[in-house]
């Protein structure tokens, strides 16, 4: 699975004027699942995304992961993350997973990610057509990849 974590001040996910999941301070995961993955990378990832050191301590060092700084957490399904952008001009998409395990992917790390930290975790909508506004806190942005 693929995932880019931007380190935030707040971020927003809409789609059709509707307001999907918001949050202050924390992180927004953007996650693709690939073909081939599997339930183990889901869970490489929620476990990495819940320990990830990158938030400030008292002295300014990225030394804190989610709870311990209080962050909360925006989870967006993107399957651009798997565009092959090697031949051309145009994208290709054939490395993402189908429709169907890409989802259920999504949703079993929110759902572990969700076990592992102490607010909720808000998405936005699997296959929707999305707008997501966040102020990136650094700028500090973090990309993941966890096979398995």
């Amino acid at each position: 699975m693929r995932a880019v974590v931007q380190r935030v001040s707040s971020a927003r996910v809409t789609s059709g004027g509707e307001v999907l999941g918001e949050i202050g301070r924390g992180m927004l995961v953007l996650v693709c699942a690939i073909r081939g993955d599997t339930d183990v990378a889901a869970g490489k990832l929620a476990e990495k995304l819940a320990a990830l050191r990158i938030f400030p301590d008292a002295e300014g060092r990225m030394n804190l992961a989610l709870d311990a700084a209080g962050g909360e957490v925006l989870v967006v399904p993107q399957f651009t993350l798997a565009a092959d952008l090697s031949r051309g001009n145009r994208p290709g998409f054939d490395l993402a997973a189908p429709p169907g395990e890409g989802r259920r992917l999504c949703d079993r790390v929110v759902e572990l990610l969700g076990a592992r930290t102490a607010r909720p975790v808000r998405t936005g909508r699997f296959g929707a057509d999305m707008q997501v506004s966040l102020v990136n806190d650094g700028p500090a942005t973090f990309l993941l990849e966890c096979v398995g």
